[in-house]
């Protein structure tokens, strides 16, 4: 090995243990807060889908760098996503159906990064649906915002939150 990549090395692995306990320094109050914060923005979420405001709903995410991914499909763009959620699911109550995000845990990893995992139930009276979302957050400008978002979804049984573990039977 030359002496530059002795050199190289050894910076690379003093910048690798100068910084592991900076990221293992992230304070209990400071998780706590985001966390809280977090939980606010899916609040909030929640119920501007379910009184059909989707430029509320979209408020949670980055915009414009969002990514979503779902179906096996990787898109980008808060416009896109908005104008599908209009087009698609703000026309009416019953399309929209109700929305309720549950089973949420929050991992914090830095003053600007967080990993959210939850279910969701979508119900409505023709293809409910139950799923997990898988969000990437970061706190941009002061504000957490769904980096990238993760869905993965099923037609769930009408009226039943939890059915995550058994799919609905295909009609006949």
């Amino acid at each position: 090995m030359t002496a530059g990549k002795a050199l190289l090395v050894l910076g690379a692995a003093a910048g690798l243990i100068t910084t592991a306990p900076a990221m293992a320094a992230l304070s209990a109050p400071v998780a706590t807060q985001a966390k809280a914060d977090i939980l606010a923005v899916v609040a909030n979420m929640e119920a501007a889908w379910n009184r059909g405001d989707m430029p509320g709903y979209m408020a949670g995410f980055e915009n414009p760098g969002v990514r979503f991914v779902s179906n096996g499909r990787m898109s980008g763009g808060w416009q896109a996503q908005l104008d599908s959620y209009i087009k698609n699911y703000a026309r009416s109550a019953d399309g929209r159906g109700h929305l309720h995000f549950y089973d949420i845990t929050i991992d914090v990893y830095s003053p600007d990064a967080a990993l959210l995992i939850s279910h969701f139930h979508l119900e409505r009276p023709t293809h409910p649906l139950e799923g997990i979302n898988t969000r990437i957050f970061r706190k941009i400008g002061g504000h957490w915002v769904i980096d990238m978002n993760h869905v993965s979804s099923f037609e769930a049984h009408q009226g039943d939150p939890g059915t995550e573990s058994h799919p609905a039977e295909p009609p006949r």
